[in-house]
C-alpha cells in the first residue's frame, strides 16, 4: 500500500484535490489514471480510500470513497534529544524513531550541545515520509526546540528517565520501563549532559538510566531507547 499524506483532509470530506507537487507525482512519477484508487491519511488516525477522478500534474483531484479511524495508543513515548553536530544523524534518528513508534520528539539545547539553531521545516518533512513509509496513521510531533532548563519547567505524566554516561548509580532502561504507561526519555548530546543538567533532571524526579555496556552516539541511544519502550508494550 502506498500512502499519501495530507494534514487538511477531514472525515466530512467527499472530494480532495492534491497539490501541485503531489499531483505531478501521481501523474507523472506513479503514472496512475483516472479510476485508480489512492490511501491518504491525515495523521490524526484516520485512513481515506480515495478514487482519482481527474489526473492532472497541476491538480489532481479524488473522491473519497471510504474512511475508517485508528484509535489512539493509550499510552505514549516522548523523546527529549540534544541535535547532534551534524545534521544527517539527527534527521536518521528522527526517521528510524517514526518507523518505530515515537509519539513526540523535542530537540533540546542542552549544556555540551554544538548545535543551538535548529530548523524543523525538513525535520518535519523526514517525519511525515517516515510515517507514510512505515504506513502509520498518527504523525508525530515535532516540538519546538527549548533549552533543557526551560523542557523540565513542565509537568510529565508516567515514567520519566535520564539517560547518561557518568559513573554513578543508574539502572536499566529496560529493567525499569512499565508497558501501558507514558514515557518521557531525555537523551543528551555528543558531550553528553553536564553534571548540573544531570542534578537538575534528578530534582524534577527523573530517574538516572543506563542503555547497555557500550557508549552509544546520541541518535543510536535515542533509537535504542524508542525501540525499548516499544518492545515492551508489544509483549
Amino acid at each position: 500500500m502506498q500512502l499519501f499524506y495530507n494534514a487538511h483532509i477531514t472525515k466530512e470530506d467527499s472530494v480532495f484535490h492534491f497539490n501541485k507537487e503531489e499531483s505531478r507525482h501521481i501523474s507523472k512519477v506513479l503514472r496512475k489514471k483516472t479510476g485508480n484508487q489512492l490511501n491518504i491519511t491525515n495523521g490524526k488516525g484516520w485512513l481515506f480510500t480515495a478514487e482519482l477522478i481527474n489526473v492532472d500534474q497541476k491538480k489532481c483531484t479524488a473522491s473519497i470513497v471510504s474512511k475508517t479511524f485508528q484509535a489512539p495508543k493509550t499510552h505514549q513515548l516522548h523523546l527529549a534529544v540534544a541535535p547532534t553536530k551534524m545534521n544527517d544523524r539527527y534527521e536518521w534518528f528522527l526517521e528510524k524513531a517514526t518507523e518505530i513508534g515515537v509519539s513526540s520528539i523535542t530537540p533540546i539545547i542542552c549544556d555540551n550541545s554544538e548545535r543551538k539553531i535548529i530548523k524543523t521545516e525538513r525535520f518535519e518533512k523526514i517525519i511525515q515520509s517516515a510515517m507514510k513509509q512505515s504506513l502509520q496513521f498518527y504523525l508525530p510531533e515535532l516540538k519546538p526546540s527549548t533549552t533543557f532548563k526551560e523542557y523540565l519547567n513542565q509537568e510529565f505524566s508516567g515514567q520519566q528517565f535520564i539517560a547518561h554516561c557518568e559513573d554513578t548509580n543508574r539502572k536499566s532502561l529496560k529493567s525499569e520501563l512499565k508497558a501501558n504507561t507514558d514515557c518521557t526519555i531525555l537523551i543528551g548530546p555528543e558531550g553528553d549532559f553536564s553534571t548540573k543538567e544531570i542534578e537538575l533532571a534528578l530534582q524534577h524526579h527523573f530517574t538516572p538510566v543506563t542503555l547497555g555496556d557500550t557508549r552509544l552516539r546520541t541518535e543510536t541511544a535515542a533509537v535504542t531507547a524508542c525501540h525499548s519502550y516499544v518492545f515492551t508494550n508489544e509483549l
